[in-house]
C-alpha cells in the first residue's frame, strides 16, 4: 500500500479532467492516503509547483471545463535529465506514485518516467480526440462532440437560408474521430478524415448534380488533419461556383462544462486510478470498452495507433 501519491493533468485540456482529478483526490483521502496536486503538468513538476490536497480543494470543480490544476507543454520533459529531475522532486516529498491525466504525448512521457525510474504510474486518457489505443472513450470527447453538434445545428440554419455549401473544420490532427462522429450525428453530406482517402474533384461533381436536383445546402465536416477548411472551401467554390462559406471552430471545442457522460466516466476512471496506484499497481491506463472500465498496458497504449471504427466509416457513406 502506497501512502502518498500525486495527480497531474498534462497536454491539451479536455472537459472532465477536473472530475477525474477530483475523484483521484477524494478516493485517496478516503483510503487514508496523502495526495499531492501538481500544477501545470510536467512543467510544474520540474518547477516544484505542487501542493498537498484536501477534500475542499476539489470542491465546486466537477462542472467546470478546463483543468484547475493547469497544464503546459514542456520540452525539458522530453530529455532524460528533465525526467530525472522530476523524479527527484517526487522523491523529495515522499511521493510514491503518480497519476497522469492526458493524451498520447502525456502518457508517453509517463511511460518513459516509469521505465527509467521504476516509480509506479497510472494513466487516464484525457483528450477530446478519443485517440488513445485500447479505450473506446477518452475524457472530454463527448463534450467536444456535443460542442461541434451545436455548431452544426446553427450552421445548418444559415446554410439552408442561403443555399450555401458550409465547410466546417474541427480538431483532429491525427485522428478523425471527432469529425466522423459529429458528421454522422449532424447529418453532414461529406466527412473528410485523415484515415480515409477522398477525391475532392468527385465530391464537387456530386455537389453540382445535387444542387441541380434541388438541394438547398451541403455540409462538409473536415478534420484538421485531412485538410484546412479554407483550402477545401476555396477548391469547392472554384470548381462548383456554389456559394461556399467556411467555419473553423478551433479551441472552442476544448472548453465548456462537461456533459453527464464525461463527468460520470471521468469520475469512475479517477477512482479506479487512485485505487490501483495505492495498491502498488503500475504501467496501467484505465479506459472504457463496451461500457465497462478496463485496464490497458501503458506501454501498449502509447506504442499502438488507435484506428477509426470501420462501422462508423461505413455508416457515414451509407447515410450520405
Amino acid at each position: 500500500m502506497l501512502k502518498s501519491i500525486a495527480v497531474m493533468t498534462s497536454g491539451g485540456d479536455s472537459p472532465g479532467m477536473n472530475a477525474a482529478a477530483r475523484a483521484v483526490v477524494r478516493t485517496a483521502l478516503y483510503e487514508g492516503v496523502t495526495v499531492w496536486g501538481i500544477h501545470d503538468g510536467y512543467h510544474g513538476l520540474l518547477e516544484e509547483n505542487m501542493v498537498k490536497m484536501e477534500s475542499k480543494d476539489v470542491g465546486d470543480i466537477i462542472q467546470r471545463g478546463g483543468t484547475f490544476l493547469g497544464t503546459a507543454r514542456c520540452a525539458r520533459w522530453k530529455t532524460p535529465e528533465g525526467r530525472q529531475l522530476g523524479y527527484k522532486h517526487l522523491i523529495d516529498r515522499d511521493i510514491e506514485g503518480l497519476c497522469v491525466i492526458g493524451g498520447d504525448g502525456s502518457l508517453r512521457g509517463a511511460s518513459l518516467l516509469s521505465k527509467e525510474t521504476g516509480i509506479p504510474i497510472v494513466g487516464l486518457p484525457g483528450t477530446i480526440d478519443n485517440d488513445v489505443w485500447g479505450s473506446d472513450y477518452t475524457i472530454g470527447c463527448d463534450t467536444a462532440a456535443n460542442t461541434i453538434i451545436d455548431a452544426i445545428n446553427k450552421l445548418r440554419d444559415t446554410a439552408s437560408a442561403h443555399r450555401r455549401v458550409i465547410v466546417l473544420e474541427v480538431m483532429g490532427r491525427n485522428s478523425g474521430w471527432l469529425a466522423l462522429i459529429s458528421g454522422i450525428s449532424g447529418g453532414a453530406e461529406y466527412i473528410l478524415v485523415p484515415e480515409a482517402p477522398y477525391d475532392l474533384e468527385a465530391i464537387c461533381e456530386d455537389m453540382k448534380k445535387a444542387y441541380e436536383k434541388g438541394k438547398r445546402y451541403i455540409l462538409v465536416v473536415v478534420a484538421e488533419g485531412a485538410g484546412s477548411a479554407k483550402e477545401v472551401g476555396d477548391f469547392i467554390a472554384e470548381r462548383t461556383q456554389l456559394e461556399t462559406r467556411i467555419s473553423v471552430l478551433g479551441h472552442i471545442q476544448r472548453g465548456g462544462s462537461p456533459t453527464v457522460i464525461d463527468r460520470v466516466r471521468a469520475s469512475q476512471l479517477g477512482e479506479q486510478a487512485a485505487l490501483a496506484l495505492i495498491s502498488g499497481l503500475s504501467n496501467i491506463v484505465f479506459g472504457f470498452s463496451k461500457g465497462h472500465v478496463v485496464s490497458i498496458d501503458l506501454h501498449d497504449s502509447v506504442n499502438n495507433k488507435k484506428k477509426l471504427d470501420p462501422d462508423y466509416l461505413h455508416l457515414s457513406k451509407v447515410l450520405f
